[in-house]
């Protein structure tokens, strides 16, 4: 139905909408500026809900750095539970790196005890870590900063233990304590007391069973750790996948020291490589990752 010529065709849609605004009377010339008039007001309206949306997805970016900030490494693992020592069982969606740069140049020793029982297989079974010499009673501290993921007791495997995850991306355990002094969920420092010695689960002996994992892949820590001096035999620790092994960094700066930027809004690798003065093949050769990798809230991106 035309309700003025050609110069263009009111729907009868449009005409109800006149009605309700109490201008069907209105003469047929004066149509057209209130279309007009109307026409500017949706649009009005749109750029408003358009704004209020890109609030809104502020708030949320926003919202998912203060996650990514509250559990370390989450935008390597995912998840966060205590369902099992290796958090990826029975998980396929996550992407285990084919190579990983992981600062461990601020390595606290758990306890100084003589090795006495290395990593490897041992009649039958597979022991996951080594174990440290120490006395029921002995004080054992976080080997990084991190945050209590697990705080269980087994009594057929490790006794009473711990597993923290740590900012750089590793998990360290912690068994056969004799009793719990932080909470699941606790953030700690290195060095800072989490539980003393003790000789539970399936142990001969007291002694601190200690184990270091990244995304589930248990790690020799001694490949890590030089456990006659207690230090790192690298600032940084090169993870290869199906083949972990220490090597030097390879750091272009020689220092020997990673850097990290953490991802924000608008972040795309091009943009992070002008900003600190490298190449985005640099950056993906770093990270393990591709050009078209894309980049998530909170992501941590070494550099260098």
């Amino acid at each position: 139905m035309n309700i003025y010529g050609n110069k263009g065709i009111l729907s009868v849609a449009m005409a109800a909408i006149l009605v309700m605004m109490g201008v069907a009377s209105t003469k047929a010339q004066d149509v057209p500026k209130i279309h007009r008039d109307l026409h500017k007001a949706l649009q009005e309206q749109q750029d408003e809900a358009q704004s209020f949306r890109a609030m809104i997805d502020s708030l949320i970016s926003e919202t998912d750095e203060e996650v990514f900030d509250l559990f370390p490494a989450l935008d390597l693992y995912g998840s966060w539970d205590d369902n099992s020592v290796n958090p990826l069982a029975g998980k396929t969606n996550i992407k285990i790196p084919d190579e990983q740069d992981i600062d461990i140049s601020t390595f606290v020793a758990p306890t100084i005890g003589r090795v006495t029982s290395k990593y490897g297989w041992r009649r039958r079974r597979m022991h996951r870590g080594i174990d440290l010499k120490l006395y029921v009673g002995d004080t054992v501290r976080a080997a990084f900063d991190g945050q209590v993921r697990i705080k269980k007791f087994n009594r057929r495997g490790y006794g009473y233990y711990y597993v923290i995850r740590h900012p750089n991306g590793l998990e360290t355990v912690y068994g056969h304590l004799s009793k719990f002094i932080v909470d699941k969920d606790d953030y700690v420092k290195a060095g800072q007391p989490i539980g003393l010695g003790g000789n539970t689960g399936r142990s001969t002996g007291s002694h601190l069973h200690f184990e270091t994992r990244f995304m589930g892949i248990d790690l020799d820590p001694a490949t890590l750790i030089d456990f006659e001096t207690f230090k790192p035999k690298n600032n940084i620790y090169h993870f290869v996948h199906k083949k972990a092994k220490s090597i030097s960094s390879g750091n272009s700066s020689g220092d020997g020291v990673a850097a990290y930027h953490k991802v924000k809004s608008g972040d795309t690798l091009g943009a992070i490589a002008r900003r600190y003065g490298t190449t985005v093949s640099r950056l993906c050769k770093l990270n393990g990752i591709k050009a078209s990798s894309i980049l998530r809230l909170g992501q941590r991106i070494r550099y260098k």
